[in-house]
């Protein structure tokens, strides 16, 4: 039988297949492998004599997976950043970009609290990167519906540092959603050294997301290093300029002859945008591959 898994916690895996949940563990062989199932797995089950009871066989093969938020196969991710109260950071929503990219997950800007700024530059920076970019108010409600029709039909994951009100929003799009994790962060004993519970929810239009209020966007920044070489394509606003550089090997830093440059220059790429590339790849230009790992 082939299903979805999930909710993972304590070694249990549960898995729907059609309008079943099966409580299931992992095959000892994934283990002995070092491969671990994550949320979001497609795979094949075997039931057991007790019923709602199965082992995991197999593991189809996966879109993309993400470490922290461990987590596979997402279509989508909302960044939630808020416009004042904190301050927003476009380095940490850059890096944030960058690594949904890098994985060929679809990022979303959520720049919320639209009831005390009205967040125009920075739309304006990001709808000409080409992302995504809603304005929202988890108070006034701005933007909720966008995002519920966003969700529909699609598995998706939201990140956000504390205090961008992503769990207020999460709350507006489903309230059930914010009873959930408001029951998990205390069965977990948010603070300590304990397993972290990861879960699907299931939206009443239709669509899944990932129970992320306890997912940060330093939990991605963390786990997630990209090699020089793969950075420029993790900004989409590059792509077009990338083959016109007059050396194969450009950083796209300060190279005389550099597309991206002059693209900077024309007003064609967001400055602040690049300013987040070049402080990225300052990080890890030096960076040797067994150094990643």
């Amino acid at each position: 039988m082939e299903g979805l898994l999930f909710k993972g916690i304590g070694g249990f895996y549960y898995v729907r297949c059609q309008e079943s949940v099966y409580e299931c563990r992992a095959r000892g062989v994934f283990r002995k492998k070092g491969i671990t199932p994550l949320i979001g797995d497609r795979v094949t089950i075997e039931p057991e004599r007790e019923p709602g009871k199965a082992t995991i066989t197999e593991i189809l093969p996966r879109k993309n997976f993400l470490v922290r938020p461990p987590v596979s196969n997402i279509d989508q991710l909302f960044i939630v950043a808020s416009l004042q109260d904190p301050q927003p950071n476009p380095l940490i929503m850059d890096k944030t970009i960058a690594a949904a990219e890098y994985h060929g997950i679809e990022p979303v800007l959520i720049l919320n609290k639209t009831d005390l700024e009205s967040g125009g530059e920075l739309v304006e920076i990001y709808r000409k990167a080409g992302i995504t970019c809603i304005l929202a108010s988890a108070q006034s409600g701005e933007g909720i519906s966008e995002i519920r029709a966003m969700l529909r039909g699609k598995i998706s994951a939201f990140t956000g540092n504390s205090g961008v009100g992503k769990s207020s929003i999460l709350n507006r799009v489903d309230s059930r959603l914010g009873l959930s994790t408001g029951e998990i962060s205390q069965k977990l004993g948010r603070g300590r050294h304990t397993t972290r519970h990861v879960e699907l929810y299931e939206l009443p239009d239709g669509g899944l997301v990932a129970d992320t209020p306890g997912f940060s966007t330093l939990d991605i920044e963390r786990f997630q290093v990209i090699r020089k070489e793969e950075l420029p394509r993790c900004f989409r606003e590059f792509i077009p300029y990338l083959e016109q550089c007059r050396f194969t090997s450009c950083s796209h830093t300060v190279e005389k002859g550099c597309a991206v440059l002059l693209a900077v220059q024309e007003g064609k790429i967001p400055v602040s945008r690049h300013e987040s590339y070049k402080a990225m790849y300052q990080e890890v230009k030096d960076l040797k591959e067994w150094n990643r790992k």
